[in-house]
Parts: C-alpha cells; structure tokens; sequence
C-alpha cells in the first residue's frame, strides 16, 4: 500500500515537473521571440549519380596528345663592344668603328594540334621571328613546322607539321559561346619548359577587353594556373573539347596569380580558317577615331547625348568620310548594334565584311542623323578604326 502510494506521488511529481518546464520553455521562446531553426536537408544523392566528375582523367586523356610543345629559334643581331657604341666615338667616327655578330636565341611555348593533316594553332608571340620552329608531340616525337599565317590583332598563328604521312590526333572544338561562369576548365601546356603539364580551375569571366594585350579582345578569364610556356596551349572543358588558346597572365613578378587570359574557340576557328585559306585575316574598317562618352565628358561638352562614341577624327575618303560622318558627330547605333564605347565599333565593324552597307545613327548637335556607310578591308597598320 505504502509502495503504490509512494508511486503514485512520483508519477504526479514527474508529471508536474515536466508540465512546468514544458511552461517555461514555450514563455522563454515567445519572450525571447526566437523561433525554431528550418534546416534543409540535402537529398541522399549515391556518389556515381553527381553531376561533377572526381577525376579530370578522361578528359585530359582525350586532349592531351593534341597538345605539343613549341621549339623556336631565331637570329638576333647586337654589338660585340660597349665602347663602339659610346656617343663620344659616335660623334667623331659616326658607325664605321661598329661591330656586331649574330646571335642565335631560343624560346618555347605550346600548341594545340587542330587538323589531322598536321595544322597546329597557337599564339603569334611564340613563333614571332622565328627562323626554325620544331614542335614536340606528347609522345615525344620531334618535327619541324612551318609558319602558314599569322594574326596579329588576336595573337593567333597557325602552323603546319611537315611531315604528311602522319595521322595527327586532332582536338575537337567546343562553343565557346555555351561557357558560363563557374564551369570547370584544364589548362595544357609546356610551362618553363618542363614538359607537358595539366592545371585545374574555372571560368572566372567571360568578354574580358580593353586589356592592352591585343587589338581584338574578348578573353576568356580563368585560375587555372598558366605561366610562360603555356602561351599557344589548349584550355579544355571537362569533356576534353577545347574552349580557348591560352594566351597571358595578370603578374607583377612574371609568376601564375591565378588570372589568366585565353582566346575563345570560337574566335580562334574564324581566324585560323582564314589563315588556312587565305594566308590573312580580312576584317572590315571604317576610319574613324573616337572617344567614349562619359557623363563627365557630356557634361563639359554640354553634349545631347550621353552614352554612344564622340567622333574625334575621321580619315579623307575613307567610308566613313564618304559617308558624310564629321568630328563631333555622337554614333550611338550600327545598324541594331547598340554602342557605349569605341572599342565596340572596332569590334562591331570588324566583323562586317568589306562592301557591306551598314547604317549609321547618332546625333550632329541637336540633329538626329541617319547615314549609310560601305565597309572597306581593313588595312595592315589602319592608325584609325
């Protein structure tokens, strides 16, 4: 009886207890005002069925033996002596006392091997002046190269192995215009002349200009780690199809920071096609130069507009003069192009073919203007664009 009693007044103090407690926890909550945490929980996804690859081996399998190494040589020349060059010689015996002799420097850099029939792609500054090129496939086979054309105003050149009974392992290209920012890249090349090297990264960019590394820029920016050597190599996907030519790094010591600059696929095609064709690349020009409107510039100009190119000059019978443009004329449009600096135009008329027609829009003072230009092939050193 006393054992059932004194169970009975357990159970009534436990229950008791927790009531209280169970009281005070829900006043302590609504006073505090806090509120129970949502967590998420990720699904159970099984390890093979994620999206992103583990391992990059496949795909490095894939591009890697279309990817050589870059051998140049050229010859330089420079004086033998100082002292022949010294201003106080020079006045009295003016160049009679100089000498000089021929001096043979060698670089490297990489390629990207682009048709079977031998076609190499890769960057204007790793064959610039060069006398003798070799290129050294992944296997380690040597052979020499000719130079069949070069683009300055991208840094492209293309190449061809001379050697016509090889079946060369080609890379295949992907749309550079499908990359999105965060997509995982590769990066292959010969840097410091190691031997082939592959680094990992992603997109970090993408339409990156007005850089100063070339006349035509729209790069590709990535952290996969490029340093001197890699110049000409391949940027892949994760599929192994190539997306760009690596071409710079952002340094102030000559090492990788992790931004790097590649040429898209895209891009690069056009240009090597031409140069397989055509041995140059045809761009359209217009001849002008121009100035980028600024709200600081329409301001002190008390201009009507303030975005579009302020025409600074314009070159006599080009296709813009014959146009009828004139300094201080605003292009805000060609044709449904719409235009907020001068590198636009550059870009925009680059891409017309010389004898297009092309509609001009912009303001002359107060005036609206409506003009139609004809394109012209844009020549070797244009000064305007």
């Amino acid at each position: 009886m006393k054992i059932q009693r004194f169970l009975s007044f357990l159970a009534t103090s436990v229950g008791a207890g927790l009531a209280a407690a169970l009281i005070i926890l829900l006043f302590s909550s609504s006073f505090n005002g806090r509120q129970d945490l949502e967590i998420i929980e990720a699904p159970a996804v099984p390890v093979n069925n994620q999206t992103g690859p583990f391992s990059y081996a496949d795909a490095v399998a894939r591009a890697a033996p279309s990817v050589v190494n870059i051998y140049t040589s050229k010859i330089t020349t420079e004086r033998v002596t100082p002292l022949f060059s010294d201003p106080f010689l020079q006045r009295f015996f003016g160049d009679s006392l100089t000498q000089t002799r021929k001096k043979q420097e060698n670089s490297l850099g990489s390629g990207v091997i682009v048709d079977k029939k031998g076609y190499v792609l890769t960057n204007h500054h790793v064959i610039e002046g060069a006398t003798q090129i070799r290129v050294v496939l992944a296997s380690g086979q040597t052979m020499r190269a000719d130079i069949i054309g070069v683009d300055k105003e991208t840094d492209l050149a293309v190449l061809k192995i001379l050697d016509p009974n090889q079946n060369l392992p080609a890379i295949s290209f992907a749309r550079s215009r499908h990359l999105r920012v965060g997509d995982v890249v590769l990066a292959i090349g010969n840097p410091f002349g190691v031997g082939q090297t592959v680094t990992q990264g992603i997109i970090s960019a993408t339409g990156r200009s007005q850089l100063g590394i070339n006349t035509f820029e729209n790069f590709i920016q990535t952290d996969a780690a490029i340093n001197p050597g890699n110049s000409g190599g391949a940027l892949i996907n994760a599929n192994g199809d190539i997306i760009g030519i690596s071409t710079a790094i952002f340094s102030k010591t000559g090492g990788s920071h992790g931004i790097g600059f590649a040429i898209p696929a895209d891009l690069a095609r056009g240009v090597m096609q031409q140069l397989v064709e055509t041995g140059h690349v045809v761009r359209g020009w217009l001849g002008i130069a121009g100035q980028d409107i600024t709200p600081q510039l329409a301001e002190a100009y008390a201009l009507q507009e303030d975005k579009g190119v302020l025409i600074s000059g314009i070159l006599e019978n080009g296709p813009a003069d014959r146009a009828g443009l004139q300094p201080g004329d605003i292009i805000t449009r060609i044709d449904s192009n719409e235009l907020t600096s001068a590198f636009e135009i550059l870009n925009v008329v680059a891409t017309k073919k010389p004898g297009t027609q092309v509609k001009i829009y912009g303001r002359r003072g107060s005036s609206p203007i409506e003009l139609t230009a004809r394109i012209q092939e844009r020549p070797a050193n244009p000064g305007l664009r």
